[in-house]
Parts: C-alpha cells; sequence; structure tokens
C-alpha cells in the first residue's frame, strides 16, 4: 500500500455503493465510508463528499421502461435525491448540507466563486457538504462519467488537496480483471500518460454511469492541479481502515506541483470555450515563449460565437495551445483580426483594450503535437 497524507478531501461515492440493486437507497456499502468521514474529522480534517445515486434512489417510484427517458430520469432525481439525503444523514450527528451543481454552474465564474464561498462557510461551521449533479434539470449532464468529472471540479472549488474517488473495483489495473485473472494491480502512477490512459475500458456498473475512462479524466483534472486523487473500492470496509491509518489499498494518482492561480485552475479545467482564435508564427511565439497577450495583429481567423469576456480556444497550426478570456466578441474579432491595436478605435468606434485576450486571464496548454 501506498502511504499519503490529507487534510481536505472530496470523497465520490458511486452508484453501485449508493444504491447496490439500481432501484432504492442502501447502508450496506456506506456504514464503513461514514465511520471513515466521521473519524477524520475527529482529527482535524475536512471532508467533502460527490454522491451519485439520485436517479437510482428515485427508480421505484416511477414507472418506466427498460430505458427510461430523460424526463423519467429527471423525475426518479427529483424524487430520489431527498431519499439519498435522508440516507446519508442518517449516518451522522452533524449537520448534511445538501449542493445541486450542473456543470453550468462551474463554467461561470461568478457562480463559481458564489460555490467556493458556499462550500468554504459551510466547512467553517463544521456542516457536511453533500454534491450531486442536478440531474433534474441538467439534461445534457445525466451521461457517462458526469459525477467523477463533477467531484474532479468540486475538489479544485473546494481547493482540497485529495480527491478519493470510490468505486466497485480495487483501483486501475494493468489490464481488465474481470477478464484477466493475471491483472495487476498499479499501486502508484506518478502521470497519466497516453499508456495508462489505454488501460481504461468502458462503462462499468450498469447501475452507475461511471466509467473508468472518466475516473482517469477527473485523476487528471486534479493532478495537474495539484491534487493527488485516489481511487479504492468502496465496498471493502478494510479499505476505510487502510485510510484512516494514511495507506492507500487501491492506486493513487501523484499530484504534479502547481504555481498555477485558482483563476488559472478555472480556465484550464472548468470553463467552458465559446470559440477559438488561431494565430500566425508571431503570435504563437509571442506567447509562449515570451508571456505576451495576443493582440489583434497575430489572428488570421476567427471562429464560434461568442461573447465579449467567454472563453475561446488559442490555436496554431490545428492545436490548441492556449485558453483565455477574449476581450471582444467574435463580431468585433472578425473586424479587427490581422489590424495593428492602434487602429481598433476607428475601425470599431471603441476599443476594450489593446489585447485581444490579457495575459493575466490565458492559460498555456501543453501539446505534444509541435
Amino acid at each position: 500500500m501506498t502511504p499519503f497524507s490529507w487534510q481536505r478531501a472530496v470523497i465520490k461515492i458511486g452508484s453501485a455503493l449508493i444504491s447496490p440493486n439500481g432501484n432504492g437507497c442502501s447502508a450496506e456499502y456506506l456504514l464503513s465510508i461514514a465511520k471513515f468521514i466521521t473519524a477524520s474529522r475527529q482529527q482535524g480534517k475536512e471532508v467533502i463528499v460527490v454522491s451519485s445515486g439520485s436517479i437510482a434512489a428515485g427508480r421505484r417510484s416511477i414507472k418506466a421502461g427498460q430505458q427510461a427517458s430523460i424526463a423519467e430520469k429527471q423525475a426518479m432525481a427529483s424524487i430520489g435525491q431527498t431519499q439519498m439525503m435522508a440516507n446519508w444523514a442518517r449516518f451522522f450527528d452533524f449537520p448534511c448540507a445538501q449542493i445541486l451543481l450542473t456543470l453550468d454552474d462551474l463554467h461561470d465564474r461568478r457562480r463559481y466563486i458564489n460555490v467556493k464561498n458556499t462550500l468554504r462557510e459551510l466547512l467553517i461551521n463544521h456542516a457536511l457538504p453533500i454534491v450531486n449533479e442536478n440531474d433534474t434539470v441538467a439534461v445534457d449532464e445525466i451521461k457517462v462519467g458526469d459525477n467523477d468529472n463533477l467531484a474532479a471540479h468540486t475538489a479544485l472549488v473546494a481547493q482540497a488537496d485529495t480527491l478519493i474517488i470510490c468505486t466497485d473495483v480495487d483501483g486501475l489495473f494493468d489490464a481488465d480483471p474481470r477478464k484477466n485473472l493475471s491483472a495487476k494491480l498499479i499501486s502508484s502512477v506518478a502521470m497519466i500518460t497516453p499508456d495508462i490512459t489505454a488501460l481504461a475500458g468502458g462503462a462499468g456498473s450498469a447501475v452507475g454511469t461511471g466509467g473508468m475512462i472518466t475516473k482517469l479524466q477527473a485523476a487528471q483534472k486534479c493532478c495537474e492541479s495539484g491534487v493527488q486523487t485516489l481511487l479504492v473500492n468502496g465496498k471493502k470496509s478494510e479499505v476505510f481502515d487502510a485510510l484512516a491509518q494514511g495507506l492507500c489499498p487501491g492506486t493513487l494518482f501523484s499530484a504534479a506541483y502547481s504555481g498555477r492561480s485558482a483563476r488559472h485552475h478555472w480556465l484550464s479545467h472548468t470553463v467552458k470555450s465559446k470559440g477559438a482564435l488561431t494565430l500566425d508564427l508571431g503570435a504563437f511565439v509571442a506567447i509562449t515563449e515570451k508571456g505576451a497577450s495576443l493582440l489583434a495583429v497575430g489572428i488570421t481567423e476567427v471562429s464560434g460565437n461568442f461573447k465579449s469576456n467567454e472563453a475561446v480556444d488559442v490555436i496554431y497550426q490545428g492545436n490548441i495551445i492556449a485558453k483565455g478570456i477574449s476581450l471582444y466578441s467574435h463580431m468585433e474579432l472578425q473586424s479587427i483580426k490581422g489590424l495593428n491595436s492602434s487602429r481598433i478605435m476607428s475601425v470599431l468606434g471603441f476599443s476594450y483594450g489593446e489585447e485581444a485576450i490579457h495575459r493575466d486571464h490565458m492559460v498555456l496548454i501543453k501539446t505534444n503535437t509541435l
């Protein structure tokens, strides 16, 4: 087992643990998790839970066929959410706080900060935040892997140092353990490379909506932002005995050093790009080698439909090399692309500044293809 230490953790609990038979809530696997949470809090540590299972919890209350429609799933989630929260609350003698999110809540900077402040206040007041996807309204989010990635976003917005993903497998293996009895557990991963990603299979449990690939995506988001990630088997009570002793019985993904600001983390992993700006060679060199802002003169192509102060990808030779907040809309940039900054006022009749994207509002993205 790999040793680890932590102070503030997000613990993600999958549907297979909340509702093992896919029909209603169960305490079968949650007691060990609850004991670990309580013991950790008594040691002065802080815990946030990201809990799947609202759809499965409410399934028995809604008449639906084998393939439930989106509306039927939303109705299940609406009923199941209260049942899931009640199921959690019975394990604790301290307040449990419900937080329902969609990725749209995290894409918007103002709402992102509001989520951050709410989580901080709940932890200060010793409540247990329990986060879930708002499946009753989030049509696009009812899909494979929603809560794995939501847990990663939650870890980032909460400024946690650890993400613990509890699932129904022992960790990441060098082969599919369901098909290959000689498959070996990978106890630690220093970096999530393409070879590591290739080990992920498709969706696992029929109850949940997540697969190993989404767990690796979540781990990568966190590790690149300085948050270590553990993948463990939540069905085994001995797993939580080991975690309480500072040992990871599954796979530990090491955190990379991150000197980035919170705003850069938000830009890199949370905010959704609404368009793209293609650069010439001069702008590419200025941004990647000189740490410069992006000027209109270096833009050769504008794509997408975005407004001022929305995020865009920055592209060179077909590769995304950065992401940033555009000071100008797509129509405005179409008019001033390739022009010197001194001409912005005469062309548009106004100016938001010399830069299309200021350096402080841009983050570089690694690429191995240039």
